[in-house]
């Protein structure tokens, strides 16, 4: 989200354009922990673009009475209900203004279909769409200390934040209850799947020998090889999600959309690659 804030400060400079024209929405819901908000708050407050706060507990609340739903079930109904109620808050306040909503969801994300379908997953342009996770960091850092006056602090802060969709509560008041790290896996190893897969079409035996050898003594050769398997089960399975992506920028040499360079049917089995890694 911080790096497709970003690149709109970035957009409205080229153009000569007022910042108070984009419009930063905060929405906190039942796991918004307070060190992204404060974050959020304060990115928007150095950069003086125009702040709206609406708040989705209510709204989710009715939802889950609507569906019938239990509250306490902290299950997929429970996260996407949010992710959902967000996305059109943002749908209706861009008709609202005659704005676009700017897509968050970056390449690692759509590779591993960590995204809500119609939630996050929708916008009316992803400019983050064809950007790895690790280069998203990278990109924070960078691209934070260039546009934002006196601001080197935060950037930084961001980007040390543990990556989260922040939809389940934490144990206490304000935390990160969701790591996204610790279900999928490091960013870096499917980052590195995804590159050698997607560039060089390598499949699983190499992909498992040349990141034994790239990530030795960081990752045991057990750990590699099991996030390689939720590398294939979940790309393998998430096409759907890929197969009506919004419309976004290409900036590296492969992207996934199904418009350009990726094309599969969204009913395929990851089992062949299961049985290759097994």
């Amino acid at each position: 989200m911080s790096l497709a804030f970003l690149v709109t400060l970035r957009a409205f400079s080229l153009l000569d354009r007022s910042v108070k024209d984009i419009v930063g929405v905060t929405m906190p819901g039942f796991a918004t922990s307070g060190k992204t908000e404060i974050n959020a708050n304060e990115l928007m407050g150095r950069t003086g673009v125009n702040k709206r706060v609406v708040d989705v507990s209510t709204a989710c609340k009715q939802n889950f009475d609507d569906i019938g739903h239990d509250e306490g079930l902290k299950d997929i109904t429970y996260e996407n209900v949010q992710a959902r109620e967000r996305t059109q808050i943002l749908m209706n306040l861009a008709n609202k203004e005659g704005g676009l909503v700017v897509g968050t969801s970056d390449l690692s994300e759509l590779a591993l279909g960590w995204t809500t379908y119609d939630g996050d997953h929708m916008s009316m342009y992803a400019v983050n769409a064809d950007v790895p996770k690790t280069l998203v960091k990278y990109l924070i850092e960078w691209v934070g200390g260039v546009e934002m006056v006196d601001a080197s602090d935060l950037p930084y802060d961001i980007v040390d934040t543990p990556i989260s969709p922040g939809v389940v509560p934490g144990n206490g008041e304000g935390e990160i209850g969701q790591k996204s790290e610790e279900i999928l896996g490091p960013f870096e190893l499917h980052d590195f799947y995804l590159y050698h897969f997607l560039r060089f079409g390598a499949g699983p035996e190499k992909l498992f020998v040349v990141a034994r050898r790239f990530f030795s003594g960081i990752y045991k050769p057990e750990e590699i090889l099991n996030w390689l398997g939720v590398f294939h089960e979940r790309f393998f399975s998430q096409q759907f999600k890929r197969s009506c992506l919004p419309d976004g920028s290409k900036v590296g040499t492969v992207s996934l959309s199904p418009r350009t360079d990726w094309r599969m049917s969204s009913d395929i089995s990851p089992g062949p690659w299961r049985d290759r890694i097994e």
